[in-house]
């Protein structure tokens, strides 16, 4: 395969060459060349859909697996494949010759594999003739590695920033973003972050560092960890909230998340380790929905993610409600989901906790959606009260003038 740019549609907005951290360089003028391996990292983030991977006959390579002989070409992610090593968009920790791929741009670090003799990810890490790969990897060999940018400060924070915070005149959250996504939404409201590796690779206590000291310099109590997936990397995310809460326990930890992944076992390891709030964005109620809000195309896929999502919220509300602060997501656009669909999101919500903080954000348009109309201020309104009608007491929602809130 070759990723070949559309000329007719390509807008020169050089996200493929700015941004995107193609193995050899400059993806607009790799694209279409025989340097290219078509790993795709360009496809992911292209708003304009210029950029097609085409079948071409391509030299295979030896390369092992495992010690086993293969050829294959491209990146390792397509060996692997071709020598049978299963690999997954969901994690399975139980099961170490399993690779989680979860973003395929390069910016979770999380498909980790020994790659002749250092551990660097599959998905975007080209074969080269003779090349030793090994999946048998220990949990604790994994490094806390991954792709992070855009640091700063929040005014109005996320979904897990408690409501009376949001309308605070200046900063109320150090933030840092990380880069790398498992969802494919075609209006993505973050997609340079989300669907690339464009930013800085870190160590966890890097990143700690940096986020204690902004908070340090704005006078803030509070630090959020955003994105694209902020999930997607466990030991990493883990490893940042120990360091941060080793050197101050009195700061609190928001994680911004779609929930995907959030098994009960990772939550636990979450809490354990010092977060503190978190924010969760259910995307929907119906697979039908979620797919078409998420650009998914595996319905299998798509309702295990949904499914996680929903249990990891009802799995924070049984046990640790009175430990972490929770805030719930509910996107809103007319053209992605009805106010039938949010209603019933809500009567489900009423069902685990009825004042549990909802947070209905106002989907723009963006990326691949830019036909989208925003919603307009008195519309959302008009979505708060719906769901207040259901009986939920604390109901935010985001708009062109600000929060609206209890």
């Amino acid at each position: 395969m070759i990723a070949h740019r559309i000329l007719d549609k390509c807008t020169d907005c050089n996200i493929c060459k700015d941004i995107v951290t193609c193995p050899f360089g400059d993806a607009k003028t790799i694209t279409g060349t025989d340097k290219c391996i078509g790993c795709g990292m360009c496809i992911l983030s292209c708003p304009e859909e210029a950029i097609v991977l085409q079948r071409t006959q391509k030299e295979k390579i030896k390369v092992f697996v495992n010690e086993n002989e293969v050829l294959a070409s491209g990146t390792v992610k397509d060996a692997l494949i071709t020598a049978g090593v299963k690999i997954s968009k969901f994690p399975d920790f139980s099961d170490r010759e399993k690779i989680f791929v979860p973003c395929e741009c390069g910016g979770c670090w999380a498909c980790l594999a020994f790659i002749n003799g250092r551990l660097a990810p599959v998905c975007i890490t080209p074969l080269t003739e003779g090349m030793k790969i090994e999946t048998n990897i220990p949990k604790e060999k994994f490094p806390a590695l991954r792709v992070v940018s855009s640091f700063g400060v929040h005014t109005v924070g996320g979904v897990g920033t408690p409501h009376h915070l949001k309308n605070l005149r200046g900063p109320i959250e150090v933030v840092g973003f990380t880069h790398g996504c498992n969802l494919r939404c075609p209006q993505c409201q973050n997609f340079p972050i989300a669907l690339t590796s464009g930013g800085h690779l870190l160590e966890a206590e890097e990143t700690s560092q940096i986020l204690l000291g902004l908070k340090e310099v704005h006078e803030l109590d509070r630090i959020a960890i955003s994105g694209g997936e902020s999930t997607l990397n466990r030991k990493w995310l883990v490893e940042l909230i120990k360091s941060i809460k080793n050197r101050d326990r009195n700061v609190r930890i928001h994680i911004d998340t779609n929930g995907t992944i959030l098994t009960p076992d990772y939550i636990d390891e979450l809490v354990e380790s010092g977060m503190t709030d978190i924010g969760i964005d259910l995307k929907s109620l119906y697979v039908k929905t979620y797919i078409n809000i998420t650009g998914l195309n595996d319905k299998e896929l798509a309702k295990k993610y949904l499914e996680t999502s929903w249990n990891a919220v009802k799995y924070l509300i049984d046990h640790y409600s009175d430990k972490v602060f929770i805030g719930i997501g509910i996107p809103y656009n007319k053209a992605l989901i009805s106010k039938k669909e949010v209603k019933s999101m809500g009567e489900k919500i009423l069902g685990l906790k009825s004042d549990v903080q909802v947070c209905v954000l106002d989907y723009r348009p963006e990326f691949r959606r830019k036909d989208l109309v925003k919603p307009s201020v008195n519309e959302m309104i008009q979505i708060k009260e719906l769901l207040y009608s259901t009986g939920l007491k604390t109901v935010v929602v985001q708009t062109s003038e600000g929060h609206f809130g209890p």
